[in-house]
């Protein structure tokens, strides 16, 4: 009976933790990669509480390996002396396949591995989805905001018309 799960279980649905909003606002993203992400038990902790921020972080290479920069983990509450620390380097887990593809990616000049969302699957693994990115210009993004000001505009006037 160990295999089978029910509808119950806490793992049984993916939860989404964090999501970089802004992710898709600055960067045009051409491909999307999911890793997995080394974590100490207090850091787990945290996650399942909801105290990330991943607005200000981006995934660099180190020695032939991708690393998860700048995410703010905030210390768990009841952690005492074996508290993690909120902003060090954590490592992804990759496909040595997929991190090849990354470093020969991050060579061409204003290419970012920028993390789109943290979530935990439906096993209760910590994963990170990852865009391969360049950053916009500035008129890039005005249009980005005119598009997406007529498309609610848009659905305001349908809205309207129906009811």
């Amino acid at each position: 009976m160990a295999g089978k799960k029910t509808s119950t279980d806490k793992e049984s649905t993916g939860k989404t933790v964090a999501l970089n909003r802004k992710a898709r606002f600055s960067y045009t993203i051409e491909e999307e990669f999911e890793a997995g992400i080394v974590l100490t038990g207090t850091e787990v902790k945290s996650l399942r509480a909801g105290k990330v921020n991943i607005a200000e972080a981006y995934a660099a290479a180190r020695d032939e390996e991708i690393w998860l920069l700048n995410a703010t983990i905030a210390a768990y509450g009841h952690g005492n002396r074996f508290n993690h620390e909120e902003r060090r380097p954590r490592k992804l887990l990759l496909h040595r396949k997929q991190i090849n593809k990354l470093l020969g990616r991050l060579k061409i000049k204003g290419v970012t591995i920028v993390p789109l969302s943290l979530y935990f699957n439906r096993r209760g693994l910590a994963k990170v989805k990852l865009g391969l990115g360049t950053g916009k210009k500035l008129y890039e993004k005005r249009d980005t905001i005119k598009k997406r000001d007529w498309q609610r505009d848009k659905a305001r006037i349908m809205r309207n018309k129906n009811g």
